[in-house]
């Protein structure tokens, strides 16, 4: 073959080669087309053909095919171990990821926490809801707990106990069957009060405290279920301090048997409410009594207080003087927080010495009007009488009809006077008084000359709630309220009270510690009347703190009042309360819902204003 010949084969296959890379045609088509296009490749190609040394055209698209088809397997392959291989590490990476970020954030969380909530209160729409676990097998778990501290016998399921725990038959709130707690704990120091409520810390349980359960507004009642912590065991007197004038007790010491255990030594605690109140309670509710005109309420008289917080913390408020600047006072922060920012445990109260006489006078007037116009001329002239309470004429018609004194009373609207001093203090009181209550359209007007007359004036007086409990209809409750305001504006505000109740068609009677502006309305009524009653409370409560009084001057606030005091002490200042039982109690564990909500009502929930 010349040299030009084979040139030209060699640019026929070059051109072939192009042409074969180009989209195929198929069968004789391709074969045609190649031949009429490439006429001299065809003898090139015939001649290469006999030449038994190369491959075939054929042979070669076959070969590059097989080994593209190899290639690609062999990157497939190295392409999936690659890629197991990649996964493996991502998972590690992640792992490693995941653990240093975690580790990073505590460390930078414990070096440098987040900062603090900056405002000072805590209004009820940025509250979130209680997380409490009431979980059966959470409870049955915290039982076993529970027996291990206090001892099984001192743990109880038992029904009645759960009703008991639950509400009391004079409380003005009305619970339903699921608002009783689980178990009932019977600590018997502070310590034990301390473990159990680390349990209860880590267990999210909810915890009610309970003294002598004599309260009225549904202080107690558990609204979340839970446990109730009853300090019945808790009664001791612990030590007395006569030369220093203070005694330290326990929290389920009755006021009475105190004062029985005081006589011996010639001294006597003066806060004196309802009868079987314990000291536990009256701490919690801040009360005060008949004798609060003279010796003031229960805040004047505690000086320190040992406690058990949500999370088992035992703090003491401050030491035994009676006198101190040294920080807060947390012994006042306390007092009146109906057990919802701490358990009261140990107690040292101030107690004062006996007077050396005493003696009571009753006057009765021709309205309710002119004895709260005498009230007034005698705290007005600064008459230092140790007590003086008022009862309307229907009050005194039931003490009658009760039978439950010695003698018969003028069933007309009636003040009680109790003295105290030295012998000649109280002549002259009781002739000052005499005068005034004449003045003011007295009727009557007698007094005590010895102890057995004193004990007959003064029992009408004591026995006002239960002698109207006695005259009450099978199917009525009780409703026991109180107000207080400024002495000026009290004879308004009975009256109107006092009218309200006769429009009402409920029969009610009325008692005051009229000295301090302050007076009990008791109402009966029957499940059909149970709104009539509420909204009667509702008006009166109103009617109080328009005359810039008070929703409660000593019965406590429990889930009765407790939508009353936005009213009577604005919204700011209920937040600022918020934020101080957040702080002392962040998991909401202690009497959940009493004295404010720290969780935002259903619609509808809160009457109108």
């Amino acid at each position: 073959m010349s040299s030009s010949s084979r040139l030209a084969s060699r640019s026929a296959d070059a051109r072939l080669a192009g042409l074969a890379l180009s989209r195929p045609l198929r069968g004789r088509a391709r074969l045609a087309s190649a031949r009429a296009a490439f006429p001299r490749a065809e003898r090139a190609y015939a001649t290469e053909n006999k030449e038994p040394s190369g491959p075939s055209f054929r042979g070669q698209m076959l070969q590059s095919i097989s080994s593209r088809i190899a290639r690609e397997k062999a990157e497939r392959e190295k392409f999936a171990r690659e890629r197991e291989q990649s996964a493996g590490s991502s998972r590690w990476y992640t792992t490693f990821f995941f653990l240093a970020s975690t580790g990073g954030a505590y460390l930078l969380g414990t070096l440098a926490p987040r900062s603090p909530d900056a405002s000072s209160t805590l209004p009820l729409a940025l509250t979130r809801a209680p997380e409490h676990n009431n979980d059966k097998a959470n409870l049955e778990a915290a039982w076993v707990d529970f027996a291990a501290i206090v001892g099984r016998e001192n743990v109880s399921t038992v029904e009645s106990d759960l009703k008991i725990h639950a509400i009391s038959d004079w409380s003005s709130y009305r619970s339903n069957e699921s608002e009783k707690p689980f178990m009932i704990v019977y600590p018997g120091s502070t310590e034990e009060v301390s473990r159990v409520m680390k349990v209860c810390h880590a267990r999210r349980i909810p915890v009610v405290g309970y003294s002598g359960g004599t309260s009225l507004e549904g202080h107690f009642t558990p609204t979340r279920g839970g446990i109730c912590v009853d300090f019945k065991r808790m009664d001791q007197i612990l030590a007395l301090h006569k030369e220093d004038l203070d005694v330290v007790v326990q929290p389920s010491v009755g006021w009475e048997l105190l004062n029985e255990y005081l006589g011996d030594e010639n001294l006597f605690f003066p806060p004196d409410p309802g009868p079987g109140a314990q000291i536990g309670g009256m701490i919690g509710t801040g009360c005060s009594g008949t004798n609060a005109y003279r010796y003031g309420t229960m805040r004047e008289w505690v000086s320190s207080l040992t406690v058990v917080l949500a999370d088992g913390t035992i703090i003491k408020t401050r030491q035994r003087p009676r006198k101190s600047s040294a920080g807060y006072d947390l012994t006042k922060l306390f007092i009146g927080s109906e057990g919802t920012l701490g358990l009261v445990t140990e107690a040292t109260l101030k107690v004062t010495v006996k007077p050396s006489s005493t003696s009571v006078a009753v006057s009765s007037f021709g309205t309710i009007r002119q004895a709260a116009d005498c009230v007034a001329k005698v705290v007005g002239q600064g008459i230092q009488v140790a007590a003086v309470e008022i009862l309307d004429d229907e009050q005194m018609k039931c003490i009658n009809k009760a039978g439950m004194t010695s003698r018969q009373w003028k069933e007309a609207p009636t003040l009680f006077f109790k003295f105290a001093g030295t012998d000649r203090d109280v002549k002259e009181q009781i002739q000052i008084v005499q005068d005034m209550a004449k003045q003011s359209g007295s009727q009557s007007f007698e007094f005590a000359r010895s102890e057995a007359e004193k004990a007959e004036l003064w029992s009408a007086r004591k026995e006002a709630l239960w002698s109207t409990l006695a005259v009450a209809k099978p199917d009525d409750r009780v409703w026991t309220g109180d107000v207080a305001v400024p002495l000026s504006r009290l004879p308004g505000l009975i009256e109107e009270t006092k009218d309200d109740m006769k429009k009402s068609g409920m029969y009610g009677t009325m008692v005051g510690h009229v000295g301090d502006g302050n007076f009990h309305i008791i109402l009966l009524s029957n499940e059909e009347q149970r709104q009539a009653a509420e909204e009667l409370v509702h008006r009166m409560v109103k009617r109080a703190v328009e005359l810039e009084g008070t929703v409660t001057g000593e019965h406590g606030v429990g889930l009765v009042k407790r939508d009353y005091l936005p009213h009577e002490l604005g919204e700011t200042t209920v937040d600022t309360m918020r934020k101080i039982k957040q702080a002392l109690d962040p998991l909401n564990l202690l009497n959940c819902d009493k004295v404010i909500r720290m969780q935002k009502p259903k619609p509808g929930e809160i009457p109108e204003w």
